[in-house]
């Protein structure tokens, strides 16, 4: 029962919540910025270079034989470049909402500090003031 009740107690942490919605809502982004590669900045890229098509590049290694019901075997760098240019965006998306959320962190005013009082002297520097002071005394 005690691992069940630490279990609550983690989970239900600020942090552990708010990484959870984190990730969920990170999953949502990913698709939506997958749709907006795919479908939206890929075909001008194609037509610009003469209706080329990404996701389908590919290397070939062993093309496929259907009669012996092999499957072709190929390098899909077209894939890879459409996985990069959505980290691309994902990873500027991300940094623009930081930066928009650090922003407005800066914007609120910072609470002013409490003066800091001067710390007491120790008993050494007591001593010593003493001393200064006597032979300050004894030299009029």
């Amino acid at each position: 029962m005690a691992f069940v009740k630490e279990f609550k107690e983690f989970a239900m942490r600020g942090n552990v919540v708010d990484l959870a919605v984190g990730v969920v809502i990170g999953a949502a982004f990913g698709g939506i910025v997958t749709s907006l590669v795919k479908d939206i900045i890929m075909p001008p890229i194609g037509y610009i270079t003469g209706g080329v098509d990404f996701s389908d590049k590919k290397i070939i290694l062993k093309d496929a034989d259907p009669v012996h019901k092999v499957l072709e075997n190929a390098i899909h760098y077209g894939s890879f470049i459409n996985a990069v240019i959505q980290f691309l965006i994902i990873a500027f998306s991300i940094f623009m909402v930081v930066k928009a959320i650090n922003s407005l962190k800066k914007s609120e005013p910072e609470p002013e500090a409490a003066p800091v009082a001067e710390p007491e002297p120790t008993k050494e520097e007591l001593l010593l003031t003493q001393i200064r002071d006597l032979l300050a005394k004894g030299q009029k």
